[in-house]
């Protein structure tokens, strides 16, 4: 399978945000260690609407570290994994050695015309220009194809949660946020999906201080701070999850996600 070139001469890392190219090159380890992974009866539900199973070839595009491919990777499928942050990649590469992995981005996906029963995204398609995304999946999948997407976000009806975001969220600038971003509507738009589908499951996390902390610095306008000021910020959540004994099980933290899921047809 060949990996294509991105549009005009242009290199990967001039295709995708400046944050998200040298943030997740940066802390890789940290998004690896700190993401969570995905809740069994989300990976499920896409596996059934979307169809996959053994024989069928599944996209998994902005892969990241892998947090996704590894749960597709155990329904029976081809996996083939596109990430175009090569720290990221390298970690997906030892997570998920049943995968293929290859270099490219949403818009320029390194993969032949139909060659895919479906296209998952997970946590990234804030960060794609849906103009020219859209039409790249599409071209990928095969007629009647599937579109998932699936985010893990933060559940700020829990006090400290919010709290903590409104601290982390303070040094976001332009970066894109999935909670503003109008990818929804404007993949709509394309005609070339189906009406999207959708379904959201609570999902409680457990996982030790440094997890937290880990999963902070993976975020990608934080981990291009500078040293102190990411230290600084890193120290005041500590000193937040401190005030909040009800957060806590024994010497585990619970974070509290909520994982939203979407899914569409190609029209």
């Amino acid at each position: 399978m060949a990996t294509l070139p991105p549009p005009g001469g242009r290199t990967l890392s001039q295709e995708i945000h400046e944050n998200a190219a040298r943030g997740f090159d940066r802390a890789a380890e940290e998004y690896e260690r700190g993401r969570p992974d995905y809740p069994a009866q989300a990976v499920d539900l896409l596996a059934h609407e979307l169809g996959i199973g053994p024989g069928t070839t599944v996209v998994d595009l902005a892969a990241g570290t892998g947090k996704l491919t590894r749960a597709l990777i155990g329904t029976g499928a081809r996996v083939v994994a596109v990430e175009p942050v090569a720290g990221m990649r390298a970690q997906l590469q030892r997570a998920v050695p049943a995968a293929e992995a290859l270099e490219g981005t949403a818009e320029a996906i390194p993969v032949a015309d139909g060659s895919a029963d479906a296209v998952l995204v997970a946590q990234a398609f804030h960060w794609f220009d849906t103009s020219k995304a859209a039409p790249e999946i599409h071209r990928v999948l095969r007629r009647g194809g599937g579109l998932g997407v699936i985010y893990n976000e933060w559940d700020e009806s829990t006090e400290w949660v919010a709290r903590m975001q409104e601290l982390v969220g303070a040094y976001r600038t332009d970066t894109p946020q999935r909670s503003t971003s109008p990818w929804r509507p404007q993949l709509a738009d394309t005609g070339l999906f189906t009406t999207l589908a959708d379904r959201t499951f609570p999902y409680l996390v457990r996982g030790s201080l440094d997890v937290l902390m880990d999963r902070t610095a993976s975020v990608s306008f934080i981990a291009t701070l500078p040293e102190a000021e990411r230290e600084r910020l890193l120290a005041t959540l500590r000193d937040l999850v401190a005030e909040h004994p009800e957060a806590w099980v024994g010497d585990q933290l619970e974070m509290p996600y909520l994982t939203r899921v979407t899914w569409a047809r190609a029209a």
